[in-house]
């Protein structure tokens, strides 16, 4: 058995188990949108309002262009152009559109009607230890809704998940949620954050339900050293890693550490990238650095996936090297746990 002495200093991450929002507080648009008027002497269109920035969204008709509050065109006449959609955006980011019904004669454009475009009603709910958010648009348009000013160790998306997150728990004020439809339209509100984690030591290994862990195979300590399945004990060298944050969000990366000491050698699927490896997608032992081969994502269901490949880290029986697979084996030797030192058999 190694004793204390010999094993790395204490450190912790953490690994999150859920989330919960409180209620959005929506910001208020603080501009005037006016309607468009056309010039028909110069063939523009004029734009009104207040407290706003004006921008063309999408990609405007060849020729059309936007200059401080003034649409105009230049080319030939085009007939049955499409929409010109403008986005109004307030000096707190939020905006309106204007989804502008255009004729286009020679060097002339003018305005037949318009719509203009909102949101509203930007919620929160909590459903099963992730953040959903809805929003509306008062044009129908699709809408997409992302976080920011989030801790470190959460990524944006909706719903606002847990999965793969390495926040430290607590609560976090201030986070943003920003809702954008199709057209432009932008809302923004803040809400607040509580995350729940757990703390993963950071010297073990990682386990199946049948107690074999990642092992270097007869405790080889060299670039392309196998990785295989074995049980995983105090007492075995080979079963002994230590557990990094990854440089990919969500992602931890296993530093191959016989008797607590770091070699320098992770555990890495090259996809393929060394010929001396017995299968495309087997996993070896290469030099630690920040790639995605190297970089491991803890799933909801307990299995891991490399970044690079997107494949699922199997075993093929005790003594086997692991391998990816598109797929988690059917018999559950894919689900992993991450077993601290202490935890393991003697």
């Amino acid at each position: 058995m190694v004793g204390a002495a010999a094993l790395p200093a204490s450190a912790q991450t953490y690994q999150d188990t859920a989330l919960s929002g409180s209620a959005v507080t929506a910001s208020t648009f603080a501009g005037v949108v006016g309607a468009p008027t056309n010039n028909a002497d110069t063939g523009v269109i004029n734009l009104t309002g207040t407290g706003v920035t004006w921008s063309l969204h999408g990609t405007p008709p060849t020729g059309v262009s936007l200059s401080g509050t003034t649409i105009s065109y230049s080319g030939a006449a085009v007939t049955s152009p499409p929409s010109i959609v403008v986005d109004a955006t307030d000096t707190h980011g939020n905006a309106e559109a204007l989804v502008i019904t255009v004729t286009i004669g020679s060097n002339s454009i003018q305005e037949s009607s318009y719509v203009k475009d909102s949101l509203s009603a930007l919620t929160d709910s909590n459903v099963s230890g992730t953040v959903k958010f809805s929003a509306t648009s008062s044009a129908s348009a699709t809408v997409t809704i992302g976080e920011s000013n989030l801790p470190i160790g959460l990524t944006s998306g909706n719903p606002l998940t847990y999965v793969g997150g390495t926040a430290a728990p607590g609560t976090y004020t201030g986070v943003v949620a920003t809702a954008t439809d199709s057209d432009g339209a932008v809302l923004n509100g803040t809400f607040t954050l509580t995350v729940t984690a757990g703390t993963i030591t950071t010297y073990g290994d990682e386990v199946n339900h049948f107690g074999n862990g990642f092992d270097a195979y007869q405790q080889h300590d060299y670039p392309g050293a196998i990785i295989a399945g074995w049980t995983a004990t105090q007492a075995d060298p080979a079963t002994h890693f230590i557990l990094n944050n990854g440089t990919h969000q969500g992602a931890f990366q296993f530093e191959y550490a016989p008797k607590g000491s770091g070699s320098g050698l992770c555990v890495s699927d090259p996809g393929g990238g060394w010929a001396s490896d017995p299968l495309r997608d087997g996993l070896i032992l290469t030099s630690c650095n920040t790639g995605p081969w190297q970089q491991f994502i803890p799933q909801s269901n307990g299995t891991l996936v490399n970044v690079a490949t997107g494949l699922y880290v199997n075993p093929d029986g005790t003594g086997a090297q692991l391998r990816g697979g598109s797929s988690p084996t059917p018999w559950g030797g894919s689900h992993y746990t991450w077993t601290a030192y202490d935890s393991l058999p003697g």
